[in-house]
């Protein structure tokens, strides 16, 4: 045993970076994502699309907190609902209700019954990961079963439940056997086919793949006898967060929902990255042409000020009847403050034209990204965007293979906070992701300027020059 026994100290404010650094290097866990840069970098404030370093150096922010900063840090106006609701209902245990719970559970199933056709309820909670725990039980209790489909490239989440419907077996390893894993089925990521199809000759193979599951009850899925399949569920997210922002093709989405509606099987989508108009649409899924049984939400909610997250389902799922009081429980799950940031959120969007807007920079972007793709074709070989959801994935210099180790320079060269930001120094902020950790998914923020989206590409392009300047 060591006797290097650490002395309690008076909590005084600690300045100096350095110290800092060592005190999280022994006290901190690093089960988080914190040490993938090295050091780990210190943020002091923020606001708008920048977070400023101890220096005051900007960093211009390009993921937004993985988009739950959708609508800008410090937004004043969402700032102001929070603080209006710590003065006057900062705390309420969740078995007593407040106005802002019922009215913001009202206006979400009201968009959804207009845009879907469909009654439903909202049940809240914290976290995303936690929304996903509330949707498997509500799948389990309506369905009597418990096995799912979920996409490869697909992530939920990481507490047990999430992690189980997660395709990266990283994110299980340490823990144990988990009996309802997920069967784990391709995601038409069409640069990338599983298939080595191309999209334009393809006609849907990948669905048809998946549908060859039901034709005999010798594939395992399906009994023609009893007429049901012992799967609940598919998991899915329209667009792909973590692995790398993947856009499915045009009847991608209509094609499988008809195999799952043919073998009564639910449609879960996962809108805790892309809903809030991320994609161009309040929920991303809208933009395939289909009605989801279950959508599972948080993140952009609340611009990240206080963790909500929820769950719509239909009403034959979620009704008193069907899922009943005490069915699930969390001690913060509808918080006075996150459903009073989120319904002003609510009101924010329903004022202003967030699917015109998302669009049209959304599609501004990307033309920038595609001329840089076409100036240099050796280190990226494939950009693509829905709304203000953008990829640009890094490859060798064939324009396919994936090439990580640029990715992971660039990543940290932006945190350097050394970019010639138009004779002032800037850092850029990304975030890693995909399959091969090769992509860089852009979820900026929705206030971003044009002159601003020029200036991303500039450091961009710096970082370019900088990391791989024997291929420019």
């Amino acid at each position: 045993m060591s006797t290097d026994i650490a002395t309690p100290v008076p909590l005084t404010r600690i300045t100096d970076e350095q110290e800092l650094l060592e005190l999280e290097r022994k006290y901190c866990s690093w089960g988080d994502t914190v040490h993938y840069l090295d050091p780990p970098k210190f943020f002091d404030r923020c606001e708008g699309n920048y977070l400023y370093d101890r220096e005051g150096t900007p960093y211009l922010d390009l993921q937004m907190w993985y988009s739950a900063a959708s609508f800008g840090y410090g937004n004043q106006r969402l700032n102001n609902a929070l603080k209006e609701q710590i003065d006057k209902l900062p705390q309420l245990a969740c078995q007593y209700l407040h106005p802002e719970k019922v009215e913001l559970a009202a206006a979400i199933a009201r968009l959804n019954e207009s845009k879907f056709g469909l009654k439903g309820r909202v049940h809240f909670n914290v976290g995303g990961a936690q929304a996903i725990e509330d949707s498997l039980k509500i799948v389990r209790n309506a369905t009597g079963k418990n096995l799912v489909f979920a996409f490869m490239g697909g992530y939920h989440g990481r507490t047990l439940g999430a992690s189980a419907i997660t395709s990266s077996y990283r994110y299980r390893r340490r823990f144990g056997h988990f009996s309802d894993r997920a069967h784990f089925v391709p995601f038409p990521y069409c640069f990338r086919c599983p298939y080595g199809k191309q999209k334009e000759s393809c006609e849907m193979y990948c669905v048809k793949q998946f549908e060859r599951n039901f034709e005999t009850e010798y594939n395992s899925f399906w009994d023609a006898k009893a007429n049901e399949s012992e799967f609940a569920a598919f998991y899915v997210e329209a667009i792909q967060g973590t692995g790398g922002y993947v856009i499915p093709p045009e009847g991608y989405f209509p094609a499988l929902k008809k195999v799952l509606d043919e073998h009564k099987i639910l449609m879960v989508d996962d809108e805790i990255q892309m809903g809030f108009y991320r994609a161009g649409k309040f929920w991303a899924i809208e933009n395939f042409g289909v009605e989801p049984d279950i959508i599972v939400f948080g993140k952009a909610l609340t611009n990240g000020l206080n963790p909500l997250s929820g769950v719509w389902a239909r009403e034959e799922l979620i009704s008193p009847e069907k899922f009943p009081p005490g069915s699930t429980h969390s001690t913060f799950s509808s918080n006075t403050l996150g459903t009073a940031v989120a319904l002003e959120a609510m009101r924010m969007m329903e004022e202003e034209n967030y699917e015109e807007l998302t669009r049209r920079k959304g599609a501004y972007f990307l033309a920038q990204l595609r001329e840089l793709q076409r100036r240099y074709p050796k280190v990226i070989g494939d950009t693509d965007g829905c709304g203000m959801a953008l990829r640009v994935e890094i490859c060798c210099e064939d324009g396919y293979e994936p090439d990580r180790e640029l990715t992971d320079r660039i990543f940290a060269e932006g945190m350097k906070g050394d970019l010639d930001a138009r004779g002032r120094r800037m850092g850029l902020v990304l975030d890693v992701g995909g399959y091969y950790k090769n992509v860089f998914t852009l979820a900026p923020c929705f206030d971003m300027t044009e002159g601003e989206i020029d200036l991303a590409v500039e450091l961009l392009e710096q970082l370019i020059h900088r990391c791989a300047a024997e291929r420019v």
